[in-house]
């Protein structure tokens, strides 16, 4: 039986890279999306937000002492390419997703109107949520606490390369120990950065607690929607 209904599943651009310097890996994201459906025929509704680092990182250079705002508005089209990427990947996997973008782009995505993603959500469908807040000078993970807090989500799922929150970071210190909860006060006090400030201080004033866990690790999806001891739980 899920632990969860409904989630927020949060998953960085460069995750899709594999082992690749930027851009997509196709086994990488068939795997994805493997997971996902997993969890969907457990009878979860699943809302996706993308990050556009793997794509961004291709041109980063190139954005060097250009004016904030407009890397921004190039990372949130990064994130609109990555979605659709997604969502052709799970359509091929016989899911039915649904990309609504912050930003208008009627032509190849459908905006993201809150009622028409709720309807969605009921019916099943993955909904990926593109182009961030629709605002520079907002990460993805902001995007990731809104969306989540605006669809009625009972956790946001932060999909990462580590398996969770640790005392310290495990690839420098092998004495280093994953939290299996820890409150936001405590993460922050701690300066544990497991999303931007603006991002977690969302999540803790609308009471929505953050799940951080390994994307990498099979399997590790289906075992936190089911309730198991994967990753790092924050909580109010």
């Amino acid at each position: 039986m899920p632990a969860y209904k409904r989630i927020l599943l949060k998953l960085s651009g460069e995750a899709l890279m594999g082992d690749d310097a930027f851009g997509i890996n196709r086994a990488t994201i068939v795997r994805m999306v493997e997971e996902i459906a997993e969890v969907t025929r457990l009878g979860v509704q699943v809302a996706i937000v993308i990050g556009g680092g793997n794509i961004f990182r291709g041109v980063a250079g190139g954005s060097v002492g250009m004016d904030r705002a407009t890397a921004d508005y190039m990372g949130m089209l990064a994130t609109v390419m990555n979605s659709l990427a997604l969502a052709d990947t799970m359509e091929k996997a016989g899911l039915v997703a649904r990309v609504m973008s912050a930003i208008a782009i009627e032509q190849v995505v459908e905006p993201y109107v809150r009622p028409k993603a709720l309807q969605y959500l009921e019916e099943g469908k993955v909904v990926v949520f593109a182009a961030g807040t629709g605002n520079p000078f907002f990460t993805t993970d902001t995007a990731a606490a809104l969306r989540g807090a605006e669809i009625g989500a009972e956790v946001v799922l932060k999909a990462t390369k580590v398996d969770g929150v640790y005392t310290a970071d495990p690839n420098k210190d092998a004495s280093a120990t994953r939290y299996t909860t820890i409150s936001f006060d405590e993460a922050m006090s701690k300066n544990l950065q497991v999303m931007d400030a603006t991002a977690f201080a969302l999540c803790r004033d609308q009471n929505l607690p953050v799940k951080v866990f390994s994307i990498f690790k099979p399997g590790a999806l289906r075992k936190v929607v089911l309730g198991g001891d994967e990753g790092t739980l924050v909580h109010v």
